[in-house]
Formats: structure tokens, sequence, C-alpha cells
């Protein structure tokens, strides 16, 4: 922990805070004494005016710092008012480079009563820090009665320049409508708390911008109780304890009674002991001990000693939820859906919404805002803005707040076809239409401002964006000024109906029927019309004639009579109405007009081609792949819609995946398209669309996955290994880059000098890096090459730089003899013989093996051969396998040789012969013969031990003695000694020794014993202790000792007590005495290991006690101080 910084001397200057010293109105400054790390301090004492600002500052001096330093405003005893930033608590934070100074600011904005308590600003760096603590008092603003008015229009912020007046917060952004703000009167909170239940203090908080609110209650309790004396309590419980979620906590009282049993409570129910909740007693302290808090663990405990008892809070604190992601402004039109989205620090935390003042809630009755949680993300929804729904809306957490504003708009409406004026004849049809933007909008039909109302003769339609009223059998009083009106709109469409009175006077007379065909319009060329599938044809052919002719449409053979349905004839007085609702391909053909009367006939043939988009492409498939690109190809659709195919837009994605990609936005021509920038190794999938001037197909058949990969490189470092009279063999190495496709295998090639065929050689694809081609033409000189295959296919070829003549070469036989086995090779017996003996030599030489001049014997040695080494293997070695062996390299009449000494060797025997040669004064001297058996090794020397003829117990006086003798000095008088002797090898020890034929007696000499003639001191006397027991205070946990020393004669009983107890056979306990000097280890104590020890030591003499105590603290984490 920091150590704190010595107060300042009292010469030091001390200056105010700059922003007690210009705010005179909201609080009164004190005076501030300057200590450690500030330079300046908030004042001590401060009151404040309810509604108005406060500003604090304190100023640091960092020159003699070596780190920046860290300021915390703390609020109480723990509340970090970092956690509290927003728009109700503001902090700065400034730096002076010229004088090293920083400056902390914390501001109040419109304190409230709940703002009242003790403050602490804590300033720490590295290894110092320091601390300064005050009070704020908020007082209720008195109310004048008669309000200057003209002071609400000046400027606030503008300070020396504020002006006389600034009218400019009375101006409204342009289609933006805000509520009004209501002004609420000032309402004492201390009350508000006392008169309402517990349920609605977190909605009090919120709403009167409490930020210590368990503080307030806390307070509010004491006022409601008054504390009382009590007997069984030395020391009570503290008021409130505090802790953070996941961490470990105290709660210690001191009772009278050490000996008293205590019961701990929790919210009334009584606590047993577990792995959570741990009870102790130590003396006249007792503990509980909360591990690992919880939520749960936030409730009221209590120590209850009989009848008595003393009460506590725990208060459990969650790290405050901030907000990551703030919320955005809308702009939007009426009906349009809105979407305040932000995102919080943690999963599951509360969010509480804001419309300007008023809180938003789940209403069953109205869908009009929905809250949606997902995760850590939490949305506000409006479903269908409106005007009223314009204003700011704000989320709060307990940590953090946002705002939005929303703007809506009134949604224009625009018109798409206006009402045309009509002019009809008696019991004709009159259709007005008109078509607006919105499909959702309704509205009504007026005539001379008079609702047209629905009947038999008129009709209102309202489909999508057209609007349409129909009249039938039109009469003189339907003429007039006909105006639709949309809902909610200040929009109208008007258009005149007139009536055409027509008078005919009868002249009977004939005329031959004739048809007047209108060759504009949808006619590209004479008879032929072309439609857009999907689309409606209306096609109205004039007739004339008299009488009025009779009308035959037909397709083809078959005459249409339908007067409705999709394709129908329609008939009007002069006029023929050909109709087809929603052309469709099967509609395409040649259409016959007949018309015929008395005085003749007339005929006319049209022909109705429909266009429509194309079919989709067919057959796309990946026809070749690349590193990062791959070929498609596909054929054109069958159907190309009735009009030429323009080009192709292609699409890919990943496999599995729902995201398509434009590869193209401009037509593309060909049947043929490389897809490049893709990554290698990933599967993709195709699909194409055909275009034509009517629009665009239906995307075809995904293609089968393909996946972008490429060959392999080259293999590398292609050489010839050896070349026979038919054979080659050839080695190399992997290509240098594989990629995603990996590698199959590789193809071996060749072709004689001068060819350019290249021949195979191997059938399947060689896995190995090396091949051997066979059935080569002997004396030709043939070129090689290899290459690397994988999915993709193959790779560029490595090629030898020039020819090979396939020709064997004779070399001679060489044997490569390892280092190792150049000098005498030694193994143990059991062991196994391994050796492995490369040679080399052209054409394949014969090796033989022979020992001592003799072929081996295959039943001892098993030997192996190749064409290039021998291996000599000999599973377990036994003496018999000891000697020189030879191997012959032998091709035709060349030979080399090569000789291995293999040596198996074991343990030797016991010497022989040992004998005593010698004995004189305290020496002996030993000879010996070598053994028989030296184990096939030289001997490296002898251990000789002796021992004493009574104990029988050997020691040895000698190892690695080289000579056959030895002299063994140090012999102990009056004692028979006989000796044994080992012999050692490579292999070790002998198994067994070798014992002397005799013994060497040590002859006492003349001594003779005087003894003494003065009196032997009396030792006796009671225990006494020379030095005592210390009292000691150790860490739990950690194992101690507590020690003391003590004399007497005879030997006095020791027995070590605890609180006058004697400790029996306990494992904790170890008691040792050395000397006289008495040791207690304890190991690893705990709470209850503490108390007074004493140790007492007792004789026939009498006995003495000595006592300490031993205290026991549980160890603190100096993070948490």
């Amino acid at each position: 922990m920091p150590e704190p910084v010595p107060e300042a001397k009292p010469g030091d200057d001390a200056t105010h805070a700059d922003g007690a010293g210009s705010e005179t109105d909201d609080y009164e400054s004190g005076s501030t004494q300057l200590s450690g790390l500030f330079v300046e301090k908030p004042p001590s004492s401060v009151v404040a005016v309810a509604g108005q600002d406060i500003t604090f500052i304190a100023k640091v001096d960092s020159s003699s710092l070596q780190r920046k330093p860290t300021m915390k405003w703390l609020k109480g005893k723990w509340l970090d008012l970092a956690s509290k930033a927003g728009k109700h608590l503001q902090f700065k934070e400034t730096y002076d480079r010229n004088t090293k100074i920083y400056t902390y600011e914390m501001k109040i904005i419109k304190a409230v009563p709940g703002d009242a308590g003790g403050y602490r600003c804590e300033v720490t760096a590295k290894d110092v820090c320091d601390s300064s603590t005050f009070e704020i008092s908020v007082e209720v603003a008195q109310q004048d009665d008669q309000a200057d008015i003209l002071s609400a229009f000046k400027r606030a912020d503008a300070g020396e320049d504020e002006g006389d007046l600034d009218f400019s917060a009375l101006l409204k952004a342009a289609k933006t409508k805000k509520k009004p703000e209501k002004e609420e009167p000032e309402i004492d909170v201390w009350e508000l708390l006392k008169s309402a239940h517990p349920s609605e203090y977190e909605k009090i908080a919120f709403k009167y911008g409490i930020t210590d609110l368990r503080g307030m209650l806390k307070r509010l309790k004491k006022m409601k109780a008054e504390p009382k004396h009590s007997e069984a309590f030395l020391k009570k419980l503290e008021s409130c304890y505090t802790v953070e979620k996941g961490k470990k906590i105290v709660l210690s009282c001191d009772v009278v009674d050490p000996n008293v049993h205590v019961k701990w409570l929790k919210n009334g129910q009584e606590i047993k002991p577990s792995a959570k909740f741990v009870m102790e007693a130590n003396g006249n302290i007792r503990t509980l001990t909360i591990n690992k808090t919880t939520l749960a663990d936030d409730a009221a405990y209590e120590c209850v000693v009989g009848d008595d008892k003393c009460s506590t809070e725990v208060y459990v604190k969650e790290p405050p939820v901030t907000i990551t992601k703030l919320m955005d402004d809308y702009h939007v039109v009426v009906g349009e859906r809105v979407e305040f989205e932000l995102e919080v620090s943690e999963e599951g935390a509360h969010v509480m919404w804001f419309f300007e003042d008023q809180e938003l809630h789940k209403d069953k009755e109205s869908t009009k805002y929905r809250f949606k949680k997902d995760g850590k993300k939490h949305t506000l929804i409006i479903q269908e803005a409106t005007l009223d729904d314009a204003g700011m809306y704000h989320a709060w957490t307990n940590g953090g707040h946002t705002k939005g504003e929303l703007e809506v708009e009134e949604k224009e409406l625009e018109v798409l076809q206006d009402i045309a004026d009509l002019t009809v004849k008696a019991t004709d049809q009159a259709v007005f239409k008109c078509e607006v933007s919105d499909d959702k909008v309704t509205g009504k039909w007026f005539k001379d401002g008079v609702e047209v109302l629905p009947s038999e003769r008129i009709k209102m339609t309202h489909v999508g964006r057209f609007h349409r009223l129909v009249i039938d059998d039109v009469k003189p009083n339907d003429a007039g000024d006909y105006t639709f009106v949309p809902d909610g709109y200040a929009l109208s469409l008007s258009a005149k109906l007139n009536f055409l009175e027509i008078k005919i006077d009868y002249v009977p007379r004939q005329d031959p029927p004739k048809i007047h065909l209108d060759t504009t319009g949808n006619m590209v060329s004479q008879n032929t019309i072309i439609v857009v599938a999907g689309n409606k044809l209306r096609l109205d052919v004039e007739i004339t004639g008299e009488p009025a002719p009779t009308v035959v449409w037909s397709k083809g053979d078959q005459p249409i009579t339908e007067s409705e349905g999709r394709v129908r004839v329609e008939a009007r007085k002069d006029l023929s109405c050909f109709v087809i609702e929603g052309a469709e391909r099967s509609d395409e053909g040649n259409y016959t007009i007949i018309v015929t009367n008395p005085a003749g006939e007339d005929k006319a043939v049209l022909f109705v081609k429909i266009v429509d988009v194309p079919d989709p492409p067919e057959n796309v498939k990946c026809t070749a792949v690349g590193e990062d690109c791959a070929t498609i190809i596909w054929e054109p659709p069958k159907f190309d819609g009735g009009a030429p195919i323009k080009g192709y837009l292609m699409e890919r994605k990943k496999k599995g995946s729902s995201r398509w990609t434009k590869l193209n936005f401009d037509v593309y021509e060909s049947t043929t398209y490389e897809a490049k920038r893709m990554i290698e190794g990933i599967l993709y999938e195709m699909r194409v669309f055909a275009v034509n001037s009517i629009g665009m197909s239906q995307p075809s058949l995904n293609s089968k996955p393909f996946m972008p990969i490429a060959p392999t490189s080259e293999p590398t470092r292609l050489t010839v290994h050896d070349v026979t009279d038919s054979t080659c063999s050839l080695k190399w190495l992997a290509p240098e880059k594989i990629g995603a496709g990996g590698l199959d295998g590789y193809v071996i090639e060749y072709c004689k000098e001068g060819d350019t065929e290249w021949v195979v050689a191997n059938k399947d694809l060689c896995e190995k890096q090396g091949y051997v081609v066979r059935g080569l033409p002997v004396g030709e000189k043939i070129n090689f090459r290899v290459v690397a295959v994988n999915i993709a296919g193959r790779s560029l070829p490595a090629i030898l730089s020039q020819p090979v003549t396939i020709r064997e070469i004779v070399e001679h036989p060489k044997i490569r003899l390892p280092r190792d086995l150049r000098t005498k090779y030694i193994r143990k017996v059991g062991e196994k013989i391994n050796l492995t003996i490369p040679f080399q030599g052209k054409p394949h030489p014969v090796a033989t093996w022979f020992k001592d001049g003799q072929p081996i014997d295959p039943k001892m040695v098993n030997v192996r051969n190749t064409n290039v080494d021998s291996i000599f293997f000999i599973r377990s070695a036994e003496r018999e396998h000891s000697g020189m062996y030879e191997l012959v390299l032998k091709i035709e009449n060349m030979e080399d040789r090569a000789t291995i000494n293999i040596r198996v060797i074991e343990k030797p025997g016991p010497p022989q012969n040992v004998r005593v040669t010698d004995v004189w004064g305290f020496n002996a001297a030993l000879e010996w013969d070598p053994p028989k058996d030296d184990g096939n090794s030289e001997i490296t020397g002898y251990t000789i031990q002796k021992a004493d003829m009574k104990t029988k117990e050997w020691f040895s006086v000698y190892e690695h003695n080289r000579r056959p003798n030895c002299t063994v000095s140090d012999l102990i008088m009056g004692n028979e000694y006989m000796f044994r002797v080992y012999s050692e090898n490579l292999c070790g020890l002998s198994e067994e020794p070798r014992n002397s034929k005799n013994t060497a007696t040590i002859a006492k000499t003349g001594l003779e014993y005087k003894p003494s003639h003065f009196k032997e001191k009396d030792m006796a006397c009671a225990p006494k202790f020379t030095q005592p027991l210390m009292d000691r205070s150790v860490v739990a946990g950690y194992s101690t000792a507590i020690s003391c020393s003590v004399r007497g004669f005879p030997k006095p009983k020791i027995v070590w007590m605890k609180n006058k107890m004697i400790i029996g056979e306990n494992p904790k306990y170890l008691m040792q005495n050395n000397q006289g000097v008495l040791t207690l280890n304890i190991r690893k104590p705990s709470t209850f290991d503490g108390g007074k020890y004493s140790c007492m030591a007792v004789n026939d003499l009498g006995k003495d006690e000595v006592e300490c105590k031993l205290d026991i603290r549980v160890a603190t984490d100096p993070d948490k101080k």
C-alpha cells in the first residue's frame, strides 16, 4: 500500500479553490490547509442551494513524481463517483506543462438533497498517496413570488458577454414538434423516502438523481431507531459493510464473556457453518467470514448472545454497467419504423428507456413500443412513427447514459397519374383513374363537393396505388366536377365529366363494315403487337358500317367469345375491345378480327408477340481452376424471352453461406467467364443470370462446388543416384510451394536424346521422392524429368541439366568402417550387439564374414547384407562370441577387408589365497593372488573390508586398490579382526568376496588404570528454565515454533500444555528436546490454535513452568486497504 505523504509545514502557502472563489452564491468557502501532494484542496465544508451547480477543484504538483498521479472522487466510504459520471456529475482533468501541476475538477449539475454527505478526493502516485475530505450540505432554494420573466431569456453560458436578451431558445426546428417541458415543484426527497414503499426506492433514485441511495437509507434507518446500550458486547458490529461481488468479507465484534456461545443470523434465519460461512472465536472476538460473496449475500446480519444482539447490513457491490455503443439520431417520415439501438458492458443488464422525462414501459394493450434484448444489445422499436413521437429519447443504466433525437416529418404524397377529363355519350361507361405513391393511402370521391356513394351503377375500387371511379350507363345528370381526396393529406385531384348528347336523324342507309387499325403504340411493324409478359393488352379497334356490323375475334381457328376472364372481348358502340390481362407466353400468335353486316365484310389479322425475361442459363459448371481463379462456362437459355440476349450477370458464394457476391455490374456477352480474386482452398458455387431488353432472368441452378487450387511448383534438386546397364535411379526433393491442393504424387518421364516424345516410366503415381527407371537401353543417352501432380493438374517439370548415359560404372569395393569399431569393441554378457557396416562398390559387391579365419556360424551370429551395407547382429552376447571378426567385400577379382575385435566381458571371480602375513602395533599386512577368472577383462582393482570378530560388521578399508597386497592401519587394541577382498574389472565388483584364511589380533600393551583421588561433584538439581517462552503473533496458515531451554538432573520430564490442557499425541504438534533446548512446532495454525501455551519440567527434586501467549492473525490483502 502506498505510504501517506507527511503533511506540509505550517509555513506553506494555501489558496482557495477557483470554483469556490467564483461561486459565492452556491456555497460558503472555508480555509484549506495544504499537505502532501495537494497544492490546492476543496473546502472542508460547503453549503449549496438545491438546483444550482457546484464545482470543486483540486491541484496536484507532479514535479517530484515519477509517474502520472491518479485521482479518485469518492462519496462516503466506498462509492467511486467515476461510475456515476453523466449529466448530473461531470469530471475534468487538465495539465500545465510549465508548472507541472495537474488540475482536477468535479462539477455537480443542479444539486439535489441527495447530494448531501461526506466526500473524499484521493490521489495516488506509485508509492505515495494523499487524500482530502469535505462535506456538502444542500439547502432548499427560496421561491420568489415575482419572478423576472426577462431573466429567463438571458444567455446562461455567455459569461461577461451575456447581453440583454436572447430569444433563440424560442426557435424550433422545421417540421419537428417537441413537447414543452413541465415545471415540477420542489420535493423533499427525505419525506418522500420516509413515506414510500421499499419497492419504490430505485425509481425515486432514478427520478431525483440520487447517487448514494443506500447511504441515504442507512441514515434514514438511524433516524428512526435509537441505539441501545448492550451488556453482552464490548464492541458491536459496524453499522454496514460493503464488499465487491466475488470477494471475501469478515464481520467482527467483541463480546464480554470470552466463553459465551454466539449465533449468527441472516435475515432472521440462523446460519450453519459451511465452506461459505466460517465462524471463529478467538478470545473475546467473534468473527463471521463470508467467502465468494454473491448478490444473495446482500442482507441483514445479526450476532445473538442470549437475549442481546447486534446487527449490521452487508451491501454487495456490482460493477457499474456502462454503455459501450451509444444511440444514434433518426430522421424519418410518418409511418416509418424506428429502432434505437445500444450496447452495454454486461449481458442481462437493466436498461431504463425514457421519452423526454417520461419512462417507457411495455404495454400489453398497445404495441407502439417494443423492447428487445439480444445479449449485450438493447433495442427500442417504434413500429410506426407519428409526429407526436418526435423528441429526445434517453437510455439509462446504473453506470451510463445515452440519448438520441428522433425527428419525424409528414410524409409527402406523390401523384404518379392524375385524373383526366372525360367526354362520354349516353349509356357509355366513364372511368376516372389516378395513381399515388403510397399503396396504403385511402381516399374519398366527391362530385361537385358532395361525396360520391357506391351503388349498382357507381363503383369505387382501390387496388395497390390505383384508385378508380367507374360509372356505368352514363346519364346527363352524371356530368360535373369529380374530385379524389386522399385521407390524411392536404391534396386533391380533380377532373370534369362532360356528357355528349347526340341527336340522330334516321336516314336508312347501308355502308359496308370497315376496320380502322391504329398502327401506332405497341405495333413495331404493321399488324404486329409486342406485349411484355405479365402486362395488360387492351386493343381498341374502331369499326364503322351501317347497320352496325357483327364482330368476331379468333385465335387461329378458335373464336374468342368470352366477355369476362383473362382473355376477353368487350363490345362498345363503334369499338371492339380485345383485352388480355396478365399476358402469358401461350397468348402469342395470330389473332383475326372479322366484321360483317348486310352490306359486306372486312377482315384484319394481328400478330401478338409476347416478350418476357429469358429463362435461366443452363449447365453452369467449372472447367478449370487456378490459384485464385476459376473458369466458368454455361449454355444460353432455351428461351430468350422473345428478345435477343444482351448478356449475363454472374454471382458466386462460399459453400454453406447464403450471401451471394456480384462479379460484374455490366452485362457480360460471352458464355465463358474467368472468376478472379478467390481464396485458394475454399469451396465456391456459381450462378448466372441472363439479361435481355425486358429484364433479368431467374438465377440458374448452382454449379457444383469447386475449389480454386493451383498445381504445385516443380520438384527441386533432381539428381541421378545410381546407373546400371538397364536402370537409372533418380532422387529429388518436394516442391517448394504445394498449396491447398496438396500433393498426390509424381510422374517420371524419359526420352532419348534428340527425341521430343516423352515416355511415362511409372503407371501409378510415385509417392516417394525417389524412383528406379527400368528397362533402359544400354549405352543410350537418356533425358529424365519429374512432374508433381495434384488435383489441379501437373506442375512444371524438373529436368536434368544433361542426359544420362545408361552404362554401369565399375567402382572398387570400399568398406567404410565406423570410427568406434576401429578399436576394441567391448560389450557385457547378455547385451545385444548390433553393428551396421556401410560399404560401396559397383556392381553390387558380395559381403562375407569370418571369425578367427573361419566362416561364422549362422546359429551364433545373424548377418543381413544389402547393396550398401552389412548388418551384424547378436541378440544376447556370450563369452564365446569374443574374437576377431573379418568382413570381406568382393567384386569379381577386387576385394576389401575390415577387422573388428569384439570382446564380451562379465564380472570377475574372487581373489585367491587371501591371508594375513604380519601384525604389528595397530597394523596388519594382507596379501592375496589374482582371481582365476578375470571376466575376460583386465582387473582394475580390489576392495578390502574388515570386521571385528565380536560384532562381525564389515567396513570398507580400501577401494580400487590396484596391488595384490595392502596394510590395514588404525586397528583397535585388544580386538581380533578378519578380512575379505573383492576383485573388480570394467563390469564391477566380483559377485562374492574371498575371506582371509587367518585373523589378525591386536595385542594389549601394559596399561594400568589409576582411579582418581578426588570426590565427584553432586550434579543433582531441580529443573530450572534458563530461557523462558516468548509471546508471539503469527499469521494463520504458516507453520511456527516456540522454544525455551531448561536444565536439571536427573533429566526432567517435559509436559507441554495449551490453556492448561496437556497436549497429547496430536499430529498438529511436534515436541523436540535437544540437549535441554525444548521446541514445540505447530503445523499451519488457525485462529483456533491461539491462546496461552505453557511448558512444565518435572523430576524427583521439583518442577518449573514457563508460559507465553500465541496470537494467530488472519492474513489481509494489502490491495483492499
